[in-house]
């Protein structure tokens, strides 16, 4: 098996894959790692909402308050996002989109959708030292899943879609990883009997 980096071995693949799960899930630490192995961009949707924060001359948290009261933020975030699926489901390059809606938004132009998880006092640890407090980011967690449910009828609940569903708490970050490369590398298209269908996400108000 030939490395790179520090170690990370190579995945030889041309898959797009979307990451999801909730805040501190682990979906940052995987998808970087992914990213090296795989040799290949990986989109956050965290990064485009501190693109949108700075270029609103605002903080994350100031950003996350007037998403509560506006639709216009998130489909904004969601607009980037879906362009971005759409640009890169036809390009036949491995490629890594990570946000909590990234598994609707790409729906079948991904060819392998993740949904990553933890206990909530996990998760918790995990974001202590990020520039949001992990109340402000309950807070905005629970208040996504309402605007998700309002906006756009998504039940981020609902899992069915997902191709691999992991509680990142009861492996190592490696053994993540390891997981994950196993299914990706295992993936035979041919053998594919077919993916649950998403409807599509109507994102213009």
């Amino acid at each position: 098996m030939s490395e790179q980096g520090y170690g990370t071995p190579l995945i030889d693949t041309n898959l797009f894959i979307t990451v999801s799960g909730p805040p501190g899930c682990g979906a940052s630490t995987l998808c970087t790692r992914l990213a090296e192995a795989m040799d290949c961009p990986y989109v956050a949707g965290g990064d485009i909402f501190r693109d949108i924060a700075e270029e609103r001359d605002m903080t994350i948290t100031q950003l996350s308050a007037e998403a509560q009261e506006s639709d216009e933020i998130d489909r904004a975030l969601d607009q980037r996002l879906r362009s971005i699926a759409e640009q890169w489901g036809t390009a036949n390059k491995p490629f890594i989109l990570e946000s909590r809606l990234a598994g609707w938004l790409a729906g079948d132009r991904a060819d392998l959708r993740i949904y990553l998880d933890a206990p909530e006092d996990v998760r918790m640890d995990r974001i202590r030292d990020r520039e949001e407090t992990a109340a402000e980011m309950g807070v905005r967690e629970v208040g996504e899943a309402g605007r998700y449910e309002s906006y756009y009828e998504i039940d981020v609940d609902d899992l069915e879609l997902y191709d691999l569903h992991l509680n990142t708490a009861r492996w190592s970050q490696g053994g993540v990883f390891e997981l994950v490369r196993t299914a990706i590398e295992e993936y035979d298209p041919e053998a594919d009997e077919g993916a649950f269908g998403t409807t599509p996400v109507d994102i213009e108000a």
